[in-house]
């Protein structure tokens, strides 16, 4: 698996709990280009690809949140060992929000930037059924090869992002590379079809309606107000599941508002973290007199 680390900017910030970041479907720990820098001026940052994406091992393997999760704790035991605040983006947020669930002891905080639905909570009944005809047919090898012949090519990549993001200037030659360049990966095509049929299993994640109401530590779900991939709407739902979470609502932001407003979402985690911390001391200060 690949990974990167940056430290801390001082010695003061090295004493802040460490930040590990979860990328998206099809991305790559490159796509925080513009906020491992921001983010480390106050925590220690870590990063990973999740397997079967970016520089990570393309497996031949059924996929699943919680096989991600082994993954991520696995690494969290080896590097880490302390508490960390757990970031995460759309799948990076499913998986860390399935990662809180699972092992507390791992989270001490939880921040996702939009959370995508378990497909059973998008589909049941008649139309599940219906559903599920439809995926064992689109979700063939050859099919899905042959789709991942089209959707490789830099020029329909750049469009597809283009038609996503809400700030078009964002979508350059380098995030477009982000996106290419794992698919010339050994078992790239061949990894997408375990992918694809093993989104389709209702066990590839537990509901996440199932899952927030258990979170035991502060979880910050940011939301752009204009996504097009997972509509706000989710988000105003699940939010008042638990009184751990806290949803902030990001004016004219879309899916990719870490990359279209990093500015902001930036401040947005550090500020949320710092005013944690501040209450938490003034409750120390309060016990203690």
């Amino acid at each position: 698996m690949r990974y990167t680390f940056l430290p801390a900017a001082t010695p003061e910030a090295a004493q802040n709990s460490p930040i590990l970041l979860l990328h998206g479907f099809g991305a790559s720990l490159q796509q925080w280009r513009s906020n491992l820098v921001a983010l480390s001026q106050y925590h220690p940052v870590y990063a990973i690809d999740l397997i079967g994406f970016g520089g990570s091992q393309k497996a031949a393997i059924a996929f699943s949140t919680d096989l991600w999760v082994e993954q991520i704790y696995d690494f969290w035991q080896a590097f880490i060992g302390q508490p960390i605040i757990l970031l995460g983006h759309s799948l990076g947020a499913l998986v860390a929000l399935t990662a809180a669930v699972k092992h507390p002891e791992m989270a001490a905080r939880l921040v996702m930037l939009t959370l995508p639905a378990a497909r059973q909570e998008l589909l049941s009944g008649w139309a599940g059924a219906i559903a599920s005809r439809i995926e064992t047919w689109f979700s063939s090898s050859l099919l899905t090869r042959l789709i991942f012949k089209i959707f490789r090519q830099p020029s329909v990549i750049r469009k597809t992002l283009q038609n996503l993001y809400q700030v078009a200037e964002r979508v350059d030659d380098e995030i477009v590379e982000q996106f290419v360049a794992p698919t010339g990966d050994r078992g790239a095509a061949r990894t997408l079809c375990y992918l694809v049929q093993s989104r389709t299993d209702p066990a590839f994640s537990a509901a996440t309606q199932q899952m927030i109401p258990q979170l035991q530590m502060p979880t910050l779900l940011l939301w752009g107000t204009s996504d097009r991939v997972i509509p706000l709407t989710w988000g105003q739902k699940v939010a008042p599941l638990s009184d751990r979470v806290t949803l902030v609502e990001i004016p004219d932001a879309g899916h990719y508002l870490y990359d279209e407003y990093p500015d902001e979402i930036n401040q947005r985690i550090l500020n949320w973290q710092s005013t944690l911390i501040i209450a938490q001391q003034d409750l120390i200060d309060v016990s203690s007199s």
